[in-house]
């Protein structure tokens, strides 16, 4: 019998848990008003201490908040794991070495350079107020990388940054953009659609930047990025490489970070 090569194995791998990972996702966002466990393998977060009348008070004037920020504890137990996506995913070894060759960029308008700086940074809401917790995945078959962030915003922030990435495929559809490592990239923007089960409130864009040094042969990095609001948290997940990008992936652990972040945050309230 003919062995099928190693790099054809991992593919159908690979197809599979995109395939599961999306009934999963479906199957969540279908039950995500009926009470359920925590998903397998993660444990349920200890219940949050409860602050001292001055503590709440200030972490209600940073974040507009009226009850008490999930700790970190509950944060972690939110996030997605590599076993979520299953193999050829694993806990990431470091971050993304095109981060920093092919992102750090400068454009000439400014709504532009500002989608430039939150890909790099992460943070399209900005640096977040109190407790946070973040993972990174490798899909070691791509080389590609996924992050998930999880933290406490100001309401109105959230809904201006929201409200500020949906234009972006209209205002950033096109640009050109000069790197420090990679030459000159040409630069598109479009819409990502997410689920609209994903949390209360979302946007997502996929960017593409083709180009390179001139000595070097044209290289193209796409970059996911997802924000979503879940009661009073957001989630972050950028999903980026030269490899292939599934869009279906970013779409699935969206859905699923999203859930599982709610879920949390209604056991919390149970032992507020």
């Amino acid at each position: 019998m003919t062995r099928a090569p190693a790099r054809a194995r991992t593919l159908v791998a690979s197809a599979l848990s995109v395939t599961v990972l999306l009934i999963t996702a479906a199957c969540v966002a279908y039950e995500r008003d009926v009470p359920r466990a925590l998903p397998q393998g993660v444990t349920e977060p200890p219940a949050a201490p409860s602050p001292s009348p001055s503590a709440t008070a200030s972490s209600s004037a940073v974040t507009g908040r009226s009850t008490p920020v999930l700790n970190d504890e509950q944060l972690k137990a939110a996030l997605i794991t590599e076993a979520d996506l299953g193999p050829p995913w694993a806990a990431a070894q470091g971050p993304a070495l095109w981060r920093d060759g092919t992102l750090k960029a400068t454009a000439d308008d400014g709504d532009c350079r500002r989608l430039l700086e939150v890909l790099y940074t992460e943070e399209p809401f900005g640096v977040p107020a109190g407790p946070r917790a973040s993972v990174t995945l490798d899909d070691t078959a791509e080389g590609t990388q996924l992050r998930e962030q999880i933290g406490a915003h100001g309401p109105e922030d959230v809904e201006r940054a929201l409200e500020w990435l949906r234009t972006l495929p209209e205002t950033c559809a096109r640009f050109r953009v000069k790197t420090a490592r990679s030459g000159t990239q040409d630069v598109e923007v479009t819409e990502l659609p997410l689920p609209d089960t994903a949390g209360d409130a979302r946007a997502a864009l996929r960017v593409t930047l083709t180009g390179g040094a001139p000595d070097a042969a044209p290289a193209r990095l796409t970059v996911d990025l997802a924000a979503v609001r879940v009661g009073e948290d957001t989630i972050v997940l950028t999903n980026g490489g030269f490899g292939e990008v599934r869009a279906e992936v970013t779409q699935a652990m969206t859905q699923l970070g999203a859930d599982r972040l709610a879920e949390v945050a209604r056991q919390g309230r149970l032992r507020v």
